[in-house]
Parts: C-alpha cells; sequence; structure tokens
C-alpha cells in the first residue's frame, strides 16, 4: 500500500468479524451482483497525490473518457488514507458500499477474509482481458494463496534509498551506502550541525511495519508462522526490530523528533536539507511538490546485509507495495463495475495514471513505456521483479500492522527519550503484541 498519507487508523477484531458476518447481496459461487443500475457506479480512490484536489484533477478527465466510451457515469470520491480503511470496514458490514474502490495491497486478504469482495476467479479476470497481462508479485499481494485475489493490481511501488546529492558532495561521500553497515558509517558522517543522515516516520504504524518485515526477511524471520499463527518474538524478529530502531537508539543517524513523525515530514526534511537520505515508495513527485528539481536526488536500492546484492532471502530489501481495486460483491452494476476495472488496467490507462503518480505498472505491456525508464523507476521495478517479497497475506494482517507497528513506535518513543532499547524490551513489546493478537 502507499503510505505517503496518513496510516489508516486501527482496525479491530470484531469489526472484521461484523464485516464477515454483515456483508450483503451476491452469490458466493459467481461472484455475484447485480445490474439493477447499469448506467451508474461509485469509485472510492485512495489519495496518491498531493491532496484529495488533485486526485480529483488527475482521475475526472479519466472517468469522462470512461463514460463516453460505455455511457457509465462514475461517482468519484477520493478518500483520505486516514479514513479509508475504516470506511472500507463500515462499507463490509452494513453492505452499502461503492461499486468499485482502491484498496492497499496488504489490506487484500483481510478484507477478503469477510466475504465483501468479488473473488477474481478465471472467468472475472477473462473479461478484463486475463491474469497474466499482470506482475506476478503484484498478483501475489492481491489475496489469500491458494484462492482467487480479492483484487487486482492498479498501482505498483517499491522502496528505495533516495539520497540528496548536495549534501553527500558536501560531506566528501562518493555513493550512497549499499549495505547497513556502510548505512550506520555514512550516516554517522552525515549527522552534525544539527543536520541527521536517514529520515523515518516512527509513529506511522504502517511505516513501521514494511521497515521492520524487510529487516525481518533480512534476519531469515517472519512475523507468521508456515501455519499462518503470530510469531512476533521469535529471535529473528527481535534482531529485526532491535536493529531498525538501533539506527536512532544507538547509531544515532536519524533524528530523535523522527519518532513522532506520520504525516510524512521526513520527507520534508529531505527537501529542505535537513535530512540526507529517506527510505520511501515512490517519492519523486512528493519531493518536487515541496521544491526540489529533478538531479536533486539520486536513488539507489534499500541497503542488505553485508555479503550480497539485493535479491531474495535474506537480501529483500522491499515489501511489495502497491494499491489494489477491488469490487463489491453486492454491487448492483457488476457489468459496469469490470467494465471500469478493465479501463482502468488497460495498457493505455495504467501508462497515463501511473506516469501522473509516479509508480509503476503492475500491466506488463505498459512498463515497456520510456516513461518508465528514469533512475529512480528503474529501481523501483528491478526491487520489484527481484528483491521485494510481499507482507503476509493472512486474514489478520490489519491487525498485525496495529500491534506490531504500536510496539515499534513505543520503541521509538523510548529511543527519543533516552531510554534504553535492550534485546529484552524489544522482545516484552513483541510479545505484547502477539498476546494482543490473540486476545
Amino acid at each position: 500500500m502507499r503510505r505517503t498519507r496518513a496510516a489508516a487508523a486501527a482496525v479491530t477484531a470484531s469489526l472484521l468479524a461484523a464485516a464477515a458476518t454483515a456483508c450483503g447481496g451476491g452469490t458466493a459461487d459467481s461472484g455475484g451482483g447485480s445490474n439493477t443500475a447499469p448506467k451508474e457506479l461509485t469509485y472510492w480512490a485512495s489519495n496518491q497525490g498531493p491532496d484529495l484536489a488533485a486526485d480529483q484533477a488527475v482521475l475526472t478527465p479519466e472517468l469522462k473518457k470512461f463514460e463516453e466510451q460505455t455511457g457509465i457515469k462514475v461517482k468519484l470520491e477520493v478518500v483520505p488514507w486516514s479514513d479509508l480503511l475504516n470506511r472500507i470496514l463500515a462499507a463490509t458490514a452494513s453492505g452499502q458500499g461503492p461499486d468499485v474502490l482502491n484498496i492497499g495491497n496488504t489490506w487484500s486478504s483481510s478484507l477478503q477474509a469477510t466475504g465483501a469482495l468479488l473473488p477474481w476467479n478465471a472467468e472475472n479476470f477473462a473479461a478484463i482481458g486475463g491474469r497474466d497481462r499482470f506482475v506476478d508479485s503484484a498478483i501475489g499481494s492481491a489475496g489469500a494463496a491458494g484462492q482467487d485475489p480479492a483484487a487486482v493490481p492498479l498501482y505498483s511501488m517499491a522502496y528505495a534509498l533516495y539520497y540528496n546529492k548536495k549534501m553527500f558532495q558536501e560531506a566528501g561521500i562518493a555513493k550512497p551506502p549499499a549495505t547497513w553497515d556502510e548505512m550506520v558509517a555514512t550516516g554517522r558522517l552525515l549527522s552534525k550541525d544539527g543536520k541527521w543522515a536517514l529520515g523515518a516516520e516512527g509513529g506511522n504504524l504502517s511505516e513501521n511495519i514494511h521497515q521492520a518485515f524487510v529487516f525481518a526477511k533480512q534476519h531469515g524471520a517472519d512475523f507468521f508462522d508456515a501455519a499462518g499463527k503470530p510469531a512476533f518474538d521469535s529471535p529473528g524478529a527481535v534482531d529485526a526490530v532491535k536493529q531498525y530502531v538501533d539506527l536512532m537508539a544507538k547509531d544515532k543517524i536519524i533524528a530523535p523528533g523522527n519518532a513522532e513523525y506520520a504525516q510524512n515530514q521526513s520527507l520534508q526534511d529531505f527537501a529542505t536539507g535537513k535530512t540526507a537520505m529517506v527510505l520511501w515508495q515512490s517519492a519523486a513527485s512528493s519531493f518536487k511538490s515541496h521544491g526540489m528539481k529533478e538531479g536533486d536526488w539520486g536513488v539507489a536500492p534499500v541497503p542488505v546485509p553485508a555479503g550480497g546484492a539485493p535479491g531474495t532471502g535474506t537480501h529483500t530489501n522491499s515489501m511489495v507495495a502497491g494499491i489494489n481495486l477491488a469490487v463489491f460483491k453486492n454491487t448492483d452494476n457488476i457489468d459496469g463495475s469490470l467494465k471500469f476495472v478493465k479501463f482502468m488496467t488497460s495498457d493505455e490507462e495504467q501508462k497515463i495514471l501511473n506516469k501522473t503518480y509516479g509508480s509503476i505498472p503492475p500491466v506488463k505491456a505498459a512498463q515497456s513505456d520510456p516513461a518508465f525508464a528514469t533512475d529512480d523507476l528503474t529501481v523501483l521495478r528491478t526491487t520489484l521483479g527481484t528483491s521485494a517479497a510481499p507482507l503476509p497475506q493472512v486474514p489478520h494482517e490489519s491487525q498485525f500492522e496495529t500491534a506490531v507497528g504500536t510496539a515499534v513506535k513505543e520503541l521509538f518513543a523510548d529511543a527519543a527519550a533516552g531510554r534504553p532499547v535492550t534485546t529484552e524490551s524489544v522482545k516484552a513489546k513483541l510479545t505484547k503484541a502477539q498476546q494482543q493478537m490473540a486476545s
């Protein structure tokens, strides 16, 4: 999911359970839906641009094209990230929602478990041109393994290391760090005179999860075992979270104030020269909105452990980020909804929309456009194809983000206050998070 807007509010087990039992409409076997309102549909879009008005300006002319082609009028609502997940859960519980909506791809399995979303079986994929049009890693983040996906990929993203070229040059640093040992050594050279090496969003639960997940992969650990049960306080997971928080607590290359950041403040710090590096998804458009120019920043893969290049397993360096398109199973315009998804994932629209938002098309054919061959998008595309892994596709993923994300937030708060961050304290926080999941 894209978390360049505030992370969604906490999701409780009771909300998910209510949604699973209360969603209405449709038939489970066929995917359901009706065509009682064939000339209109409602679309909830997530906030991808600098603000809601910018998304309205981007999407409105594209939706007008769809109306001209099909005669179907689309009622657009751009929903901020701070509201989106709770709005979706309320809609699944009441049975009163949009026809088509955006979901963060990390929510796919959680929302799939409610039973409210149209399953993308072979018949539905055929209606939009086929499943094989999409990048495998993007489909892998659209629902639980062994089930028909709950959504279709729309925008794909990955993490990269963005660095301020001027700050590197002034510090006499020739290249960005490729390993975490290099990150710490480079960071200590940059963290002086009121400036800091690396930005973070310690108060953003989703951001905390994304980073903790990658560090866990690099430690050979997962937050869930093979049976899908929480394993938050395993030795590898504990070491992973400690390594991340230690960038502030021990290595002192992240400013203590970043423990409270949750609204993209680290991007502004980067753009204004207060911070030299940031780990982010598709950040170019945000930097430009803060006054930076092309060439002011460089882009490199996220660091990995010493002894290898980005890859799979312990050299994973990003989660598979992105936005998916889902259809409510009880839509009253099922044919129109399928036509709309086909339109939004067409080669041409994929080029237009992903160019605008600085993301990568999850549709293979659209990636050949020269616009996606820039330095930063090349790094992102390579990462998605070779060294990114999807977050756990389990029914309680949303609760995982809340529980573990909060644990990491609390550990950053300890680091900022000068309280010790030890292996024992990290394990205690993660054990508590695991117990919360079980309750």
